[in-house]
């Protein structure tokens, strides 16, 4: 009962926080699983499949709150379901760990671009009508994000996330719902490549169960949540999340020395933590000049 309590919780927090953020089920789950000593192998198995599930409930609960944009789902669905199945089927011959340090330090990059652009630039306001996104550019970004989303552990929430919201033609909530929405048929075509590839005997029901379980519950709650979110502070939340992430992953790359990640973690949730404070005050001082303008 212990364990079911645990698993179910572990679902709930990689999913609130998935939902919320558009990215980190598979990374927060993955985590916490191994934390309780589960093996890698059947943990990445069993993250996969509950996710068809709590994607499904997170995407349909993000509909229904109005955080998706429809017609960039559908164009990124295709392509991010091609990768995500060609990844699952030649995970096995896929050099993974290689190629996840530079991805990581592309997306380190982004987070900190992210966070400056929404403290500094533009965040303050809604999305301005920039360019949108063309089939040309949406295509490549599906395949890459699918791809590594399977041979990497995950991939397409911090890959697609932070891409799609580095440019200022959508709002923060419609980036998270849009990308969260479409995962569901990524996980999908992760899930079958995976069982064509090494079968159904790594996948552990029980845990499948309580994780799905533990998701399904903080799908709608992490709808609501992102809904709530002004978009300045949903931006540095995202941008966070993403440079916590992609430094541990280059800290384990790179081997890094034990007392190093205490040190490294702290700054890195200093500095978070100060700019989530400034992002608070940047959208206070800008109502309250909304208001003097229209008194």
């Amino acid at each position: 009962m212990k364990k079911l309590i645990v698993f179910v919780f572990v679902g709930f927090i990689a999913q609130l926080i998935d939902g919320s953020l558009g990215m980190a089920y598979g990374v927060t789950s993955s985590t916490l699983l191994l934390t309780f000593g589960i093996a890698p192998a059947v943990a990445s198995a069993s993250v996969h499949l509950a996710e068809v599930v709590t994607t499904a409930a997170s995407g349909a609960s993000h509909w229904k709150f109005g955080n998706v944009d429809r017609s960039m789902a559908f164009r990124l669905i295709i392509p991010g379901s091609v990768g995500a199945f060609v990844g699952a089927c030649f995970l096995s011959n896929l050099p993974g760990d290689l190629i996840k340090p530079y991805v990581s330090l592309f997306l380190l990059a982004l987070g900190f671009y992210i966070i400056y652009r929404f403290l500094v630039l533009n965040g303050r306001t809604p999305s301005s009508p920039g360019k949108q996104w063309s089939n040309k550019q949406l295509v490549p970004l599906g395949l890459a994000a699918g791809f590594l989303d399977a041979t990497g552990g995950g991939g397409w929430g911090p890959i697609a996330t932070p891409v799609l919201l580095a440019n200022k033609s959508m709002e923060a909530r419609k980036v998270v719902g849009t990308v969260d929405t479409s995962e569901f048929a990524v996980a999908l075509s992760a899930t079958l490549g995976f069982v064509i590839s090494l079968g159904w005997e790594q996948v552990n029901w029980y845990w499948v169960l309580t994780l799905m379980a533990g998701g399904v519950v903080a799908a709608p709650i992490a709808a609501w949540l992102v809904r709530k979110l002004p978009s300045h502070l949903l931006g540095v939340l995202v941008g966070g999340l993403i440079i916590l992430t992609n430094v541990r992953t280059l800290l384990h790359a790179w081997e890094a020395p034990a007392p190093v990640y205490p040190t490294v973690y702290g700054l890195i949730v200093i500095g978070w933590a100060a700019a989530v404070w400034l992002a608070i005050r940047n959208g206070r001082k800008g109502k309250a000049t909304s208001r003097e303008l229209a008194s």
